[in-house]
């Protein structure tokens, strides 16, 4: 095949073009049909497209396609094709860009003016290589419909185990994976994630150290993406994503984060260097890679609202550490001051009001949040957390909890889940420090919106009284909790999802097989809000929405340390306007 017979319209905009240092987009973009139609001979190997295709963001009128080039040469041209089949017989759609070590050779292409509810099919080729990708396969949205499937996933460490759920996902039927964050994770090798069947299964972190710079986030993001049930996942399904903390350090804020030390260098490059890794491996609908936060209006049924709840806005979470004083003693009053002050915010002013104005202003029948953190209550009798502060010690400095400490946080479950039962069936015989005991409670987790609970009041009084479903991830398990201001009226529901590979509290809190039944029962028995527990299984979550309806399953796999699982549901919830 000549070069003149691949000569045609271009209809692109290279992302690399600025005005006056200004980028002008992080994609290419291509706008308008091309009639030229080529074909690819035989021949072609997929040798140099090794880290797959991918898609991202449909909406009914376009959607971005991705992959990366894997080469050495300063610059390379890159062909691709758009069809309505995957025999590219109805190709409508081809192009070509240039792409360079700027952007790590990667290429994301944002078709627009694209026909809505459709199925495509794109590839990607190098005439000069004689290199062709695999097939990704990808959407537009409806403009009008009656239901939507979505798989939702979150947590992926790379060596805590085979992304088996990702191959779950992409053999679904979802429409879309929408992905909550903590697509990788920056830890060093044998650190966080890491477990005896790291070394067996290969699954060593690369680079080995903490990534910290920019070709350390890219060289993540590579071995990540050289998994092949990701690959599948992506190829299969279109993405909508956002990040969590673990793009860029654990447990980050605006201006800082827990996992960044003052001899890493400056907060603010770093951060800054692993945005960008992102946004070329996580392309999105965006002018700004640093703005994640964005809508989708799928058809008139729901309004999907993705949120930035970990960087762009969020001020430092608190700590119980800091309000002890050297005699073990808590300062509540304190503690009281700083939790619930008016002006702390997880949202940020901007995003919160543009939140606002989503919610008010949107006539799809569904208002759904897709964010990082859990938005349910989690308030535990206050007793508990110095025990589950002394089991995560333990876990942390030894691998496993002592038998004292266990003991003592059975003890107190058992006595804990006895008064709360006899509470709720009006007992007249409790005292009144059983009552108090129940009663006193503080969040488990000031890094959700727990940590937060002024502006997520904020929220709710400004919804106008619509209905939100919450999708959210962070946390490695699987939750479903109703929706309540501090008043207890109903706000909606929170469908939360366990993770793809990350530990959760099985191994956080050293509960055993044995136990983790009793103590999940006992959770839901104590926190009010919560309906469902599963703390130790790895999964995703499939949300199907109808007019009246949303459905929810938890999916769990049952190894992720062995390429040969089985899969199941384990739960099943509606709920109904």
């Amino acid at each position: 095949m000549s070069q003149k017979d691949l000569s045609r319209r271009r209809f692109l905009i290279n992302s690399i073009l600025t005005t006056g240092g200004i980028l002008l987009s992080p994609n290419f973009i291509s706008c308008t049909d091309d009639d030229t139609i080529f074909g690819i001979p035989e021949d072609y190997s997929s040798d140099l497209f090794s880290h797959g295709v991918a898609s991202f963001d449909p909406t009914h009128n376009q959607v971005i396609i991705w992959t990366r080039y894997n080469t050495g040469k300063p610059e390379v041209k890159i062909y691709w094709q758009v069809a309505y089949d995957s025999n590219f017989e109805t190709v409508f759609r081809n192009g070509e860009v240039i792409t360079d070590n700027t952007r790590d050779y990667t290429v994301a292409i944002e078709l627009q003016n694209l026909d809505a509810n459709k199925k495509l099919y794109y590839r990607f080729f190098n005439q000069e290589d004689r290199s062709v990708s695999v097939v990704g396969e990808t959407i537009t949205l409806p403009v009008s419909t009656n239901t939507i499937k979505l798989a939702v996933c979150s947590c992926a460490n790379y060596p805590a185990g085979l992304f088996n759920v990702y191959k779950a996902m992409a053999n679904s039927d979802a429409d879309i994976i929408i992905h909550l964050g903590d697509y990788i994770y920056e830890y060093a090798e044998d650190q966080y994630g890491t477990n005896e069947y790291t070394g067996v299964l290969d699954r060593k972190h690369i680079p080995a150290n903490e990534i910290l710079t920019l070709q350390d986030y890219r060289s993540r993001y590579k071995q990540y993406r050289s998994d092949k049930n990701l690959q599948l996942a992506h190829q299969k399904k279109p993405f909508i994503c956002v990040w969590d903390d673990h793009e860029i350090a654990n447990d980050t804020y605006k201006n800082g984060a827990e996992n960044h030390q003052a001899n890493e260098g400056s907060f603010e490059t770093r951060k800054a260097d692993a945005i960008k890794a992102y946004s070329e491996f996580l392309p999105m609908k965006t002018n700004d890679i640093n703005l994640i936060y964005r809508n989708f209006n799928i058809g008139n049924l729901v309004n999907l609202i993705m949120l930035d709840t970990r960087v762009i806005g969020r001020d430092k979470q608190l700590n119980y550490a800091d309000y002890y004083d050297t005699s073990g003693n808590f300062n509540v009053a304190n503690f009281q001051t700083d939790w619930l002050n008016p002006n702390r915010t997880l949202l940020g002013t901007t995003q919160r009001n543009w939140l606002i104005s989503q919610v008010t202003g949107s006539n799809a029948q569904w208002q759904v949040l897709g964010q990082q953190v859990l938005m349910g209550k989690m308030m535990i009798p206050a007793e508990l957390l110095s025990t589950l502060a002394a089991i995560q010690y333990e876990v942390e400095l030894t691998g496993s909890a002592s038998t004292n400490t266990l003991q003592l946080f059975q003890q107190q479950i058992t006595e804990l889940v006895t008064i709360k039962l006899r509470y709720v069936n009006g007992d007249p015989t409790l005292t009144s420090s059983e009552i108090a005991r129940i009663n006193t409670v503080l969040p488990y987790n000031l890094d959700a919106w727990d940590g937060y609970p002024v502006e997520r009041e904020i929220l709710y009084s400004n919804f106008a009284g619509k209905k939100i479903v919450c999708l959210a991830g962070d946390t490695h398990n699987a939750w479903y909790s109703n929706l309540t201001d501090s008043n207890s009226n109903d706000k909606g529901k929170e469908f939360a999802t366990s993770s793809v590979t990350s530990p959760g509290l099985e191994e956080y809190l050293g509960i055993n097989e044995a136990s983790i039944t009793g103590f999940e029962n006992a959770m839901q028995i104590l926190i009010d809000d919560l309906n469902y527990l599963n703390a130790s299984d790895r999964g995703y979550l499939s949300v199907s929405f109808t007019s009246n309806t949303v459905e929810s399953k938890w999916n769990f796999v049952n190894t992720v340390f062995n390429e040969n699982f089985s899969e199941n549901t384990e739960r099943v919830e509606s709920y109904s306007i």
